[in-house]
């Protein structure tokens, strides 16, 4: 067995950087720093991750690291040379930093609506003036302190001679806020402060929903890397041994791994026969036998007697450290899909801005004067405030995950509903993810109750995967252990006892078991009589694949265990399937049906499903899968039922009607609004509602999915 995944950087001619870019805020910036890294001498490929603030350069071995963070420096971005290819940049500190700023617009905002209530409702002269000042009071100082995300990120643009999305939020807001100030010293009738806090909120509750979506999404490839065993207890020269952390194992190293131990380097078995459950890195469900000269791989478990490895890759060049590597490089490309909502932002700012400074530039012409030409232009932009718009999708999405979340599917990413609707191929993982991962017992009613006791007497005291679930059956049968004395295990053959004076055998077959998976129970003299065991389908299975074609989504199977394991499964959902897919050939087949135009949706559970899980349109997993199962997929569902999945599909798909009639209704309003305020028709109390009824009314179309995705979600 080789290694599935290179070591970092292996190449003939190129090496590999991998960068930290920590002031990446938008699209503008993936674009911004790919076109200006591909120009430089030396690049042979620059990717970003915006996920994980990180570039990923592909160079000829003369081009320095230095050189690559002075290129990103002059694009006006901050960067600095990851330690290792894995490492988690950790910004924590931004997001208390957001958080901060967020809390305090949103205290900001509640209150001076409250004073711009008054003064709408009639309050003149002097109580007017009062209720201005202390608005100006509250949101000046909550303009500088909640507007530094924006104004620090726009000003860092800015003076590299570049523009990004927070160039126009930051002129809008200190513009609004500025001439509210000029009218509140002059005595005007109007001001702007509620508009320009109440446009930071909503920006900074964008901002901090992201931040937090992307640090879970992060955690993927930590915690497969965490997976495999934190140590080993290596022999040294003198046979004693010492426990070593697995990022100090040097190759050459004998490690003696007891039963129940996970592996934590590779390397190859120098002695003691042993089954390997590999299903973290296969996907196999069935343990294997391993012999002396075989190589294992770090994070499989050791079920039976101690062992001794010699290590031949560790750290770094580990295959589930390539796993991990895999899987962030497969996330790229989720990184750089853009939201709808994105989209229609990039849009929106520019034309926004040209229409005020159309306005006010026309109102000079026309000689109505600074003054009224520039408060014109800020009623443009206070009347256009992108509320309703920001609204549209995040409010769809949040009630609609609400929904799923009550019938038992979470949603983990922001625009994890927009790309499940429009998955148009769904690929299954078998074990743990079409069947339930579980090895239980065929007919063993067919058992007569003494050896169901006995069975279970010996089943109960092994914590082997096939003993479990042959005790798990038992119990719920209500068996009751039969009492035996002197139970142990013997490795590699299974469990023993004595029931008086005949010895009772729980374990491995003597002979053939026509290719499945069964145990041996022998009492005493008599013949030993077999257990079939297999892993069962999950519910509904055959159900949820049938309303998948409904729906116009095709399934196949797509399995890290071999062909006798996967077949039978393949024949009763009537699926195609391919067996025996090791990690990188799951992400090259889910690589290749993206490229053929498939919107893959994967459902996968395992480890070694990670990096296709990260590398497909949009993924989903059991509650039951690996941490890193669970981290990379998208959502997630409860339960046993595997119908949770066309359900989500479903609800995806009616989410993403309402995100659509939610943004008509925000650009309808813009196109009926906007001519009222450039013809000076809309003052500040019409601009303040007309913006408020806009984000009422996209709030309550939204609220409909509660009662239409709870429908479907049932």
């Amino acid at each position: 067995m080789t290694a599935p995944f290179p070591p970092p950087g292996e190449s003939a001619a190129c090496g590999e950087t991998r960068l930290a870019v920590p002031g990446m805020r938008c699209a503008g910036c993936i674009a911004k720093i790919e076109s200006g890294l591909a120009v430089l001498d030396g690049v042979v490929s620059a990717r970003v991750d915006f996920t994980a603030k990180q570039v990923r350069l592909v160079h000829r071995p003369d081009l320095e690291p230095p050189a690559i963070v002075d290129a990103l420096s002059a694009l006006g971005f901050d960067a600095h040379v990851l330690v290792t290819p894995l490492t988690i940049v950790d910004d924590s500190a931004e997001q208390r930093r957001l958080l901060s700023a967020l809390g305090v617009a949103a205290f900001a905002a509640m209150n001076i609506m409250l004073l711009s209530v008054s003064v709408w409702s009639g309050a003149a002269g002097g109580n007017r003036a009062m209720f201005h000042w202390l608005s100006a009071a509250i949101a000046i100082p909550t303009v500088i302190w909640s507007g530094r995300p924006f104004f620090g990120s726009a000003w860092r643009a800015l003076r590299h001679g570049r523009t990004n999305m927070d160039v126009p939020i930051s002129i809008g807001v200190s513009l609004a806020t500025a001439m509210s100030l000029y009218e509140t010293v002059t005595g005007g009738e109007h001001a702007w402060f509620d508009g320009a806090v109440m446009l930071l909120f909503f920006l900074l509750g964008g901002r901090v929903l992201d931040a937090m979506m992307r640090g879970r999404a992060r955690q993927g490839a930590l915690a497969l890397m965490q997976a495999s065993a934190s140590g080993a207890n290596v022999i040294d020269a003198a046979g004693i041994g010492h426990w070593v952390r697995a990022e100090e194992i040097q190759p050459g190293a004998r490690m003696l791994v007891a039963a129940g131990e996970r592996i934590a380097a590779d390397g190859i078995l120098e002695s003691g026969a042993c089954r390997i459950d590999r299903s973290m890195m296969t996907g196999e469900a069935v343990p294997v036998t391993m012999a002396v000269g075989d190589e294992l791989l770090a994070g499989m478990l050791n079920l039976d007697g101690p062992i001794i490895i010699v290590a031949n890759r560790v750290g770094e060049d580990r295959a589930i450290a390539g796993l991990a590597r895999a899987m962030q490089d497969a996330g790229q490309h989720r990184s750089r899909y853009v939201r709808i909502a994105d989209r229609a932002a990039k849009l929106y700012a520019p034309a926004v801005h040209t229409l005020a400074a159309a306005s006010f530039i026309g109102w000079m012409i026309a000689g109505a004067g600074v003054h009224q030409s520039l408060l014109i232009a800020i009623a443009v932009l206070i009347i256009t405030c992108p509320c309703a718009l920001g609204l549209a999708v995040p409010v769809a999405q949040v009630v609609a995950s609400g929904a799923l979340m009550r019938a038992g599917v979470l949603v983990k990413d922001g625009s994890a509903l927009e790309r499940l609707a429009s998955a148009s191929r769904v690929v299954f993982d078998k074990t743990g993810t079409v069947t339930l991962g579980r090895m239980v017992p065929i007919a063993i009613d067919r058992l007569d109750r003494r050896q169901q006791s006995l069975a279970l007497a010996l089943a109960q005291a092994s914590a082997h995967p096939l003993s479990r679930g042959l005790a798990a059956a038992l119990r719920a049968m209500g068996v009751a252990p039969a009492t035996l004395h002197d139970i142990s295990e013997v490795a590699g053959q299974g469990m023993c006892g004595h029931d008086g004076a005949a010895t009772v055998r729980l374990g491995r077959p003597s002979g053939s078991s026509d290719g499945g998976t069964a145990v041996a129970l022998t009492i005493g003299n008599e013949p030993p009589t077999l257990i079939a065991m297999a892993d069962v389908l999950r519910p509904d299975a055959a159900a949820a694949l049938a309303r998948l074609r409904q729906m116009g989504m095709e399934s196949m199977l797509l399995s890290g265990d071999n062909e006798a394991g996967v077949a039978p499964i393949a024949r009763a959902l009537a699926i195609t399937a391919v067996s025996a897919a090791r990690p990188e050939e799951k992400l090259a087949l889910i690589q290749n049906m993206s490229a053929a135009g498939d919107r893959v949706l994967m459902v996968g559970d395992g480890l070694n499903d990670g990096p296709a899980l990260a590398a497909a349109h949009v993924s989903m997993a059991p509650s039951s899968a690996s941490d890193v199962g669970q981290q990379a997929a998208d959502l997630v569902f409860m339960g046993d039922s595997l119908l949770s999945v066309p359900r989500a599909v479903m609800a995806a798909r009616r989410t993403m009607r309402v995100v659509k009639q939610n943004m008509a209704l925000a650009i309808g309003y813009n196109i009926i609004a906007v001519p009222l305020a450039i013809a000076g028709l809309a003052t500040p109390l019409i601009a303040a509602v007309a913006m408020s009824l806009s984000s009422l009314i996209v709030v309550g179309n939204s609220l409909r999915l509660i009662r239409a995705t709870s429908g479907v979600a049932r």
